[in-house]
């Protein structure tokens, strides 16, 4: 056998022990004379990849004057966009209303101030009233007035201790815990002080200085433990005491930024609003509230007082009853909601006694007994009625606080007349450029037709149509619009009507 056999014979026997290098279809070679399962690559030829302009070359092209032109058109319009932008914005702002200055508002301006006189009545006791503060919180109740409860007999001077708590109704102690936990829920606490509050006349019918001074001392006593205010009656005859000023420099005095201010509130009856809207200035209150309401029965007369005494209103309190302690229910006739309505909308604070907010009914000179967990299914089905009118008015007064709160034209908005009546009346509120509102109330027998309009000389104008916000009048439907035109309001009926700002 010679070599060139011995050399095949050779790779056939490596062809045979390595399947793999045998060929894809075992016919002979590939095209191009290749071996079958070979594979050939093209190795491509170097390319040259683009890598910018040196520093140099950039240099030298940014110099050429097509470039220098490019950059100075770019430039001139960059800062002719930025200075247009600039005067546009500056023709906005000249332009544009100005947003009238917020008045100065104080915590008894803020929210309705909610009066307990019996605190055994209420809720057994300080203790009692502490565990109801989450019901008050969601009144929103920003004030609460707690008493008369010091020890006095009646018409007897020298029995009168101010700084001394009844202990029927509770003990300093209980007070402090009651005021710790009202603070930390944003409700202030007012003293009543009023000293004879279970005699003839407030003040035991005499023009006696110890008696101020009594008050006074008390005043610095209950303010240094931590209330918030102090209330008397009969503001008329306690300001005109010889020592009248001590008492309001001890409440008021040392006002700062810093601090909480405290109030010294009033309350009068049996005299004219413009003797009120002197009282305000001449006796320095905080807050007056007044019995005008009560003591007027007419639309035309309330129209009057309103108007009378609306500049004032961050001084002025409003209430039905309140100003000696009644609940609404005795003065109210039925109407409990009509009047809830009319005392948040009205320019001043509104002033509640306790169960108002749910149309408690007062018989007799005994304080009925607070009804509690009015929305809860009643024990006895005698209450049910009871019960359900009692949870659908506190719902309708939460309603409306709430919105009193919100709304800045309610809060502290200016006031127009438009319509006043023997049995009716309406007025609207409105604030800068916020939603205006329509308050009209008929506590008549009778259904009556409204003309609202304003005076021409106020300087504001009405729309031709408002949306109903909130009514007790069936046929008004909430969110239905109404033409101001001709207003109808069914007999003991209430709307609260809105129409927004246009400038």
């Amino acid at each position: 056998m010679n070599k060139d056999t011995e050399i095949d014979m050779e790779e056939v026997k490596l062809n045979e022990l390595d399947p793999e290098k045998q060929p894809m279809t075992g016919d002979g070679q590939a095209a191009g004379g290749e071996k079958n399962g070979s594979v050939k690559l093209k190795v491509p030829e170097d390319e040259v990849a683009f890598t910018g302009l040196s520093k140099e070359e950039l240099m030298k092209v940014a110099g050429t004057p097509g470039w220098v032109r490019t950059r100075w058109v770019l430039l001139v319009l960059f800062w002719l966009g930025w200075v247009g932008m600039l005067a546009g914005a500056i023709v906005i702002i000249v332009q544009a209303p100005r947003c009238k200055p917020i008045p100065e508002m104080n915590w008894w301006n803020e929210g309705p101030i909610y009066q307990i006189s019996d605190l055994e009545a209420f809720s057994g006791g300080m203790e009692g009233v502490e565990a109801k503060l989450d019901d008050m919180s969601q009144l929103k109740v920003k004030a609460l007035v707690l008493g008369p409860f010091h020890t006095v007999q009646a018409d007897q001077p020298s029995s009168l201790n101010l700084k001394e708590i009844n202990p029927t109704f509770g003990s300093k102690q209980t007070l402090e815990a009651l005021m710790g936990k009202a603070h930390k829920k944003g409700i202030s606490v007012v003293l009543d002080l009023t000293p004879n509050f279970l005699g003839t006349n407030p003040w035991f019918g005499i023009n006696d200085d110890e008696i101020i001074e009594k008050v006074q001392a008390a005043a610095v006593y209950w303010l240094n433990l931590g209330v918030d205010g102090i209330k008397v009656s009969d503001l008329s005859f306690a300001s005109e005491l010889a020592n009248w000023s001590k008492l309001r420099e001890a409440v008021q005095g040392n006002r700062t930024e810093q601090t909480r201010p405290r109030a010294l509130m009033g309350v009068v009856e049996n005299i004219s609003a413009p003797e009120v809207s002197q009282l305000v200035n001449s006796s320095g209150v905080d807050l007056v509230l007044s019995d005008l309401l009560s003591s007027k029965n007419e639309g035309v007369e309330r129209i009057r007082d309103m108007d009378t005494l609306h500049s004032q209103q961050r001084s002025m309190a409003w209430g039905l009853g309140a100003s000696n302690r009644a609940h609404l229910s005795k003065q109210a006739s039925g109407l409990i909601r009509l009047y809830q309505l009319l005392l948040f909308t009205m320019p001043g604070t509104p002033v509640f006694t306790y169960g108002d907010e749910i149309g408690l009914e007062a018989e007799g000179a005994e304080s009925p007994k607070m009804v509690w967990d009015v929305e809860k299914e009643p024990s006895k089905e005698a209450a049910e009625g009871n019960r359900t009118e009692h949870a659908a008015v506190r719902k309708w007064f939460r309603s409306l606080s709430d919105l009193r709160g919100k709304e800045r034209s309610l809060l502290h908005g200016d006031y127009y007349s438009l319509y006043s009546s023997p049995s009716s009346l309406a007025f609207l509120r409105l604030w800068d450029q916020s939603d205006r509102y329509i308050t009209a109330v008929n506590w008549g027998d009778k259904a009556e037709t409204l003309k609202l309009s304003l005076k021409p000389t106020e300087g504001v104008e009405l729309p031709e149509t408002a949306k109903v916000k909130s009514s007790t009048d069936e046929n008004l439907v909430e969110e239905s619009s109404i033409s101001l035109d001709s207003l109808t309001l069914g007999p003991g009926q209430a709307v609260l009507l809105l129409f927004p700002f246009m400038s």
